[in-house]
């Protein structure tokens, strides 16, 4: 246990110092292999071999379907999509801004592509309509957490990997999570806006003519609208695995923005596919020295130990639900969502079942309380990230994005933890849960 805990302190030292994640890692296994004298030539095999997983293949395409997602002009299609069903509404341009970023998410399967693709364009869009600046920065920054909790994720993909779940559960379990967290916004969102005095609103138009604005934005919007369909329903339909489905889906992306929009640039796919790459070596040198590292605590048996002091301390499961929502919002709030993943998953999934919380039952946890800490200062990866994408000081964003995380997400946390059926119900439904 003290090993652990020296581990995990000199990880987020070397991380707020600015050391490159993917090192920070590779300094805790070297830390732990020392503490506990195992030899590395054992580890490293062993490491070989968990990562030789097709599943991971699906990490990069998702990560490049994203990014040619911004660039082709799909987000804008999403955006007016959302903009017909609810835009004509108090406060509809925010809530359009919440459920763009859940559809997109069921596409990229990351929070930072979501803040990059639909923050550049609603932010602006948004204080052209009588917003502040700090409340549409926050709004997206926030926001962009659906895109791990609404499939296809890529954190849910690397938990399922560490923790030998299936992937297609994992992503069932946070829709759930993910639904509540779109009506709780849009519920705080139109409370909110009632104090911006220049607020424009849509004037509101008949039902006829509301069908045919909605029947318009479906048939300019098809192609972005069709790629969740092929990609979940290829994957739920029994017709391709995760990988498969994230190939087809970069494809897709690029024939139609090639061939039929005609507005990516081979420039811009380019530098998708250098981004991707870079991105993807990060990461599978980190689940590398992540699976030294769970292998190292598995043979010192420090997850059953931190089981048992868990228990020890109170056999209320409940109360032992509370220490593990605490920590990882605080690896939240140090890490961003991957790396958050990457660590507590091996650290904490004993405890789990030690006290019979069901392993997707915990997945739901997992994501709902990284997103959460991802936007929980001090460090807060996403929420500044998107203080930079929206030209906002954080002075402006700070208050507003508080109240959706305390009034917003932290009530959603709670209840995914405490209530199962919200994450439980898909996965049973559909077979996953017996």
């Amino acid at each position: 246990m003290t090993a652990l805990l020296v581990g995990l302190l000199i990880l987020c030292l070397l991380m707020v110092m600015g050391v490159p994640v993917a090192m920070s890692f590779g300094a805790l296994s070297l830390l732990l292999a020392t503490w506990f004298q195992v030899d590395p030539a054992i580890m490293i095999p062993t490491a070989f071999y968990k990562i030789k997983s097709i599943v991971i293949l699906a990490i990069p395409f998702f990560i490049m379907m994203g990014g040619l997602m911004g660039s082709s002009g799909m987000a804008t299609q999403l955006i007016t999509f959302a903009d017909a069903l609810v835009g004509r509404f108090r406060g509809g341009l925010g809530a359009v801004t919440v459920i763009t970023c859940a559809l997109f998410g069921a596409i990229a399967g990351t929070c930072s592509s979501a803040v990059a693709a639909i923050g550049t364009i609603m932010i602006p869009k948004m204080v052209e309509h009588g917003y502040s600046r700090g409340h549409s920065t926050a709004l997206v920054s926030c926001s962009s957490i659906l895109g791990q909790l609404i499939p296809p994720s890529v954190p849910m993909i690397l938990f399922a990997l560490v923790t030998m779940q299936s992937v297609r559960g994992c992503w069932l379990a946070t829709i759930g999570p993910g639904v509540l967290t779109v009506i709780v916004f849009c519920i705080l969102n139109y409370f909110m806006v009632r104090k911006f005095p220049n607020l424009r609103i849509q004037p509101p138009v008949s039902l006829p003519e509301k069908t045919r604005e909605i029947g318009r934005a479906t048939y300019n919007s098809f192609s972005a609208l069709l790629l969740p369909i092929i990609i979940l329903g290829g994957v739920y339909g029994g017709i391709t695995t995760p990988t498969e489905s994230a190939c087809i889906g970069v494809v897709y992306v690029i024939f139609v923005s090639f061939f039929i929009h005609r507005k990516l640039k081979v420039r811009e796919l380019c530098n998708t596919f250098v981004t991707t790459a870079t991105t993807t070596g990060v990461l599978v040198i980190m689940l590398f020295f992540v699976m030294i590292t769970s292998r190292i605590l598995t043979l010192e048996q420090i997850p059953q130990q931190l089981a048992t002091w868990l228990v020890d301390l109170s056999p209320n499961k409940y109360f032992i639900l509370i220490m593990v929502n605490i920590f990882l919002l605080l690896i939240g709030m140090l890490m961003d969502d991957v790396s958050g993943t990457l660590l507590v998953a091996p650290i904490l999934f004993p405890v789990m079942v030690a006290i019979d919380i069901h392993p997707l039952h915990f997945a739901a946890i997992t994501g709902v309380n990284l997103g959460l800490g991802n936007v929980t200062p001090p460090t807060a990866p996403i929420l500044y990230l998107g203080g930079r994408i929206g030209q906002c000081p954080i002075e402006q964003y700070l208050k507003p994005s508080l109240i959706l995380m305390w009034g917003g997400m932290l009530p959603v946390l709670i209840i995914t933890t405490y209530w199962p059926e919200l994450s439980l119900f898909l996965p049973r439904l559909l077979g996953f849960v017996h």
